[in-house]
């Protein structure tokens, strides 16, 4: 070796130069130290040589977050650290947890479409790519680093209102966002980006017992009478609503083209599960669908707003609560609770959960959370009948 970089004294009578200086730690394993000013801390970095010949290496920066005594240890210790990892099977570049979820992001675009993979880059934008952990590489990544990243999702306040007013953020809502993180960073493991999930297994583990169901219920009466209430557009979406379990958002992206009339087969491809299904439509349905759709271009919205676009929240927001209020009902109800009062409808006529959920575009495991207590009084009814 040309100079010693284990002491701050040796690093010091170092003369600038572009190429590493480089300290042999074990067999193929050396330290380097590169300095490329007197008046700034050099870099650190770590070479390995395997059997083959193939050679690897990994920057470790400054190490600056350390007294200057102490940097040669801890770039030791990170060069064993990772040849650890390398000889277990991790892979030798640098794999940040940024770098995670833009591949886990790219899987479901190519798995389940654009529309699951674009809310997947929305919380990533929103909570990894401005946080400090979004650097971190996966072979370094600790459970210091996901406690602390942890923490700031679940502190950070909403917004609320004009005025600038905050709340908490809900557990629900940060599971969610924690569950997209935890997906990219539990595939970053299984393609060997590192090897261990110790640092996250835990700390992102989701709040139990914070799901909510959705309480507010229309009955048949209460559903016509919001229907009679609102504008003849916004009624033709909700009758639409309250006929067909689906999200607000999945009927709003419906197109002509997705209803074949000739078999009363309706095609939903715009939903949570990102997966296209089809559903056979009862004669009345599709007589009602067919009528929104008669005459027009197969490529404009099923059901479309007075000025020809298709429905948005931003756009049936205000109208659906100015209706609720003619209507004289809750001030909670949203156009969720429609889809909400039709699955609840159908469980508790007994039709079986997997038929539900398969309608509904959810699981059977979401429909027994939200709706399973529905079954209790089916269930009595049917124990009534063994009465000897």
């Amino acid at each position: 070796m040309d100079g010693k970089i284990d002491t701050v004294t040796a690093r010091s009578k170092l003369k600038v130069r572009r190429d590493p200086y480089w300290q042999r730690i074990s067999h193929g394993l050396f330290v380097g130290f590169r300095k490329m000013s007197n008046d700034r801390a050099g870099t650190w970095i770590v070479r390995y040589r395997d059997d083959s010949g193939r050679q690897l290496r990994q920057t470790l920066g400054t190490l600056e977050q350390f007294p200057s005594f102490e940097r040669f240890d801890k770039a030791t210790a990170a060069a064993i650290s990772w040849l650890s990892h390398i000889a277990l099977g991790g892979s030798s570049e640098c794999f940040t947890v940024m770098d995670a979820c833009n591949s886990y992001t790219q899987k479901i675009r190519a798995l389940k479409g654009d529309k699951p993979a674009d809310d997947l880059a929305a919380r990533y934008r929103r909570w990894v790519s401005e946080d400090p952990i979004h650097r971190i590489e996966m072979a370094k990544l600790s459970r210091d680093h996901i406690n602390a990243f942890r923490q700031r999702m679940v502190s950070a306040p909403v917004k609320v209102g004009k005025a600038g007013n905050t709340r908490t953020r809900s557990k629900d809502t940060v599971n969610r966002d924690m569950a997209s993180v935890r997906a990219a960073l539990n595939m970053a493991f299984e393609d060997g980006k590192t090897t261990t999930n110790l640092a996250w297994r835990k700390p992102l583990a989701a709040f139990k017992n914070v799901s909510k169901r959705r309480d507010v219920y229309l009955d048949r009466e209460q559903r016509k009478l919001l229907i009679d209430a609102s504008p003849q557009d916004l009624a033709r979406f909700l009758r639409g609503l309250a006929m067909l379990p689906l999200r607000p958002g999945a009927l709003a992206a419906l197109t002509v083209g997705d209803l074949d009339t000739r078999v009363g087969v309706l095609k939903i491809g715009e939903d949570k599960s990102g997966k296209d299904r089809r559903l056979k439509l009862p004669p009345a349905i599709a007589e009602f669908l067919a009528a929104a759709a008669e005459g027009r271009p197969h490529t404009e919205p099923l059901f479309r707003r007075e000025d020809g676009l298709a429905w948005n929240k931003d756009a049936w927001k205000k109208p659906l609560k100015a209706a609720a209020s003619v209507a004289q009902l809750p001030t909670s109800t949203i156009a969720y609770a429609l889809r909400h009062s039709a699955i609840s409808d159908l469980v508790h006529g007994g039709l079986d959960l997997l038929t539900v959920a398969q309608i509904s575009g959810t699981s059977v495991a979401m429909i027994e959370r939200h709706y399973g207590h529905l079954r209790g009084e089916i269930a009595a009814v049917a124990l009534s009948k063994l009465v000897l």
